[in-house]
Order: structure tokens, then sequence, then C-alpha cells
């Protein structure tokens, strides 16, 4: 078993990953968001941190032995999270995205637009979309990041170079490396105050991540993006977003979470009130903290076989780097059973809550790797 990082061993570089994901496509079970709601009470007794288990027909569990086996309990995950979270919406939200361009500026290499978009009927989100002069002038397709903020008074504008915080502004460390970059902002934070209850949701979290979905398909319906091969990144809030996105929308191909999360039974010594605004997922309240019915064991192998980058400091005051070693040590074994151990990296950096040079510029080679 692999011992824990050290202090020493904490600022290793990262070992540099030279194969892609593998093609599993033929693997996938054809199973609906609606089926994964009827397994959602099962999924609530599965032990989080044993994650090579599913439930069978006769509703045994019993050990997954195939990636086909897998696919029951990544359905099984996705169901528990839609429990706490609220359902996914579906087609019925899915209308046109009335992109509405309100500012531009000319920021050298690239261009900074504020827009707004429709993800739902009757719905708008501001964004920021960043993107590459290259890519408007040279008819060819770039390669797209979703990239989320943290909790911050000036939301989504953090991540743009508007916030003053520099070590947060990777959608402009990442535009000036060619990429097309959207920063969504997030639902009940800054500017952004959507009716939670009346567009019909039951977490801000379900809100966030369906709206980040639907910035998905605003970055492929732009002629110069890449379609169906995206990275999403974030910091804090924007990490833990990064993840819940990509465990429901596998166009997400790479993700990189700073600063994001660790086990509800650790977080905050069991406090877990920090999860249960209206922002995030108010039905947490009604769980002991063992019957939570998902867990980050399991979203972090939910991700597998796509490339996972995490940033879990030593001192972070937010959440507990050994907490993130033990969950990688669950994940990981998902990841051996696609042949992609290599795909999940995990390091603990000798800072606080803080997402520094160094690291960004680790995760931004993975993407490279990855999208390019």
């Amino acid at each position: 078993m692999k011992r824990p990082p050290t202090l020493k061993q904490s600022n290793r570089r990262l070992p540099v990953v030279r194969w892609s994901i593998p093609l599993l496509c033929s693997f996938a079970l054809a199973i609906t968001l609606a089926d994964e709601a009827s397994l959602s009470k099962s999924s609530a007794r599965f032990d989080h941190t044993k994650l090579l288990t599913f439930r069978n027909p006769a509703g045994e569990i019993v050990p997954v032995t195939s990636v086909k086996d897998w696919e029951h309990r990544r359905a099984a995950i996705r169901a528990g999270m839609q429990e706490v979270m609220g359902p996914l919406p579906g087609k019925e939200k899915r209308g046109p995205l009335e992109v509405e361009v309100q500012q531009e500026v000319d920021c050298g290499s690239y261009v900074r637009r504020l827009i707004t978009y429709a993800p739902e009927p009757k719905g708008r989100i501001p964004a920021y979309l960043l993107i590459p002069k290259e890519a408007l002038a040279s008819g060819k397709q770039f390669p797209a990041v979703l990239c989320l903020h943290q909790t911050h008074a000036q939301g989504h504008k953090v991540v743009v170079g508007l916030g003053n915080s520099p070590n947060d502004e990777y959608a402009v460390e990442l535009v000036k490396q060619g990429y097309v970059c959207l920063a969504p902002a997030y639902p009940r934070l800054a500017n952004y105050q959507p009716d939670l209850k009346g567009l019909g949701y039951q977490s801000g979290t379900m809100k966030a991540i369906w709206d980040n979905i639907r910035g998905l398909d605003l970055l492929e319906s732009l002629p110069f993006v890449k379609p169906g091969k995206f990275a999403a990144m974030g910091h804090s809030l924007g990490g833990h977003n990064s993840i819940f996105t990509a465990v429901f929308d596998d166009r997400i191909k790479v993700i990189v979470s700073s600063c994001g999360f660790d086990s509800f039974l650790d977080y905050m010594g069991g406090n877990i009130k920090g999860w249960t605004s209206d922002r995030y997922m108010p039905k947490l309240l009604q769980y002991r903290l063992p019957e939570i019915p998902f867990d980050f064991h399991e979203l972090i192998g939910a991700l597998a076989p796509r490339a996972c980058f995490v940033n879990a400091p030593f001192y972070d005051s937010n959440f507990k780097w050994r907490s993130v070693y033990q969950i990688e040590e669950s994940a990981a074994k998902v990841y051996q059973l696609y042949g992609a151990e290599k795909q999940l990296h995990v390091e603990h950096p000798k800072c606080g809550h803080e997402f520094p040079r160094e690291l960004r510029e680790a995760a931004y080679r993975v993407i490279e790797r990855e999208l390019r």
C-alpha cells in the first residue's frame, strides 16, 4: 500500500502522462437518468470507500470484476447525488441558448466578452468568454476549458483577471496558451441571483451543474471551438463544481480540482453546515453523516478513466489533505480497473487554501496532453 506523502515529498514534480484515455465506449451501458433515480435509495447503503462493489439484479452487493460491472455502481453514484441535489434537468430545459454579448474588451492576444445565455426557459446566466485572437482569425478550431470560480464577492470576475486575485486567474493564463475559456457565474453569488425554487431546483449545486452543462453546449456551438472534448478547472467552490459537473457530463475529459473537497465525514470535524445553504445542498441536513448517499471517494472514482488533477495542500483550512489522500486510495482502484492509473494525479503542496503557480502549471500540462 502506498504510504501517505510527507512534507518533504509534497513538492514533487508531476509525472508525465504520455498516453491518452482509453476508448471504452463499447462497454458503456444504456442507463438513463430515470433509471439512475430508481437506484437512489439503495445507493445510501454502499460503503463509500469500497468502490469495487455493485448491486446485482437480485439486490445483492457483489464485487466489481469488469468495466461493465462498474457502470452499474457509477449509475448508483449519480442516483445518490440526485437524491441530495435534486434531479438533473432533461430536454425540457434544453432550449435555445440565446447568447447575448454585452461587452467586448481587447486584451492584447485575446478578447474578453461579457455574455449572457439561457440555460433554460425563463433563466439567464452571466459569463465571461475569453477567445484567443488567433481562433477568431484562423478559421481553425481550438480546445476549450470551463473555468469555474471560487466563493468570492466578485464571482466569475476573479478567474478572468478582474478580481485582484492573481492565483485564481487561470482563465487568463489558459487563453494566453491558446484555449477558449468560458467562466460562468455560480448561483446566488455576486450578481447572479436566480430563483432556484421558481425554476424547479432543489439545490444551488444542481442549478450550477446544469448551467455548466449548458455552458458546454454553448462552447460546442462556436465555430472556433473543438467539440466533444473539454476540460473543467476550478478552485475551492470551483474545485468541487468541476467534479460534480464532470460526473454528469462525459464531454469533460480533464478535471482540475484545487482545494475542492474532502470526505463529508472529515469536513470541519463532521460539521457539514457549510455545505447546506440554499446555494449548495440543503437536503444534506436530512441525513446522519454515515448515511449521506454519496461521498467524494465515489465521485473521483466516477471520473475514471478521464484525467483528474487534484491540488490538496497540507495546510488547507477548509479541506483535510489526509482525507483527500484516502479518497485517492479508494478511487485509484477504479482507475486501475480501466488500466488508467496514471490519469489520476493528487498533489499535496506546502501551502494553505490556495492554488500556487507551480501547481497551476502542472495542471496546464495535463490539459495540454489530453486536449491537444
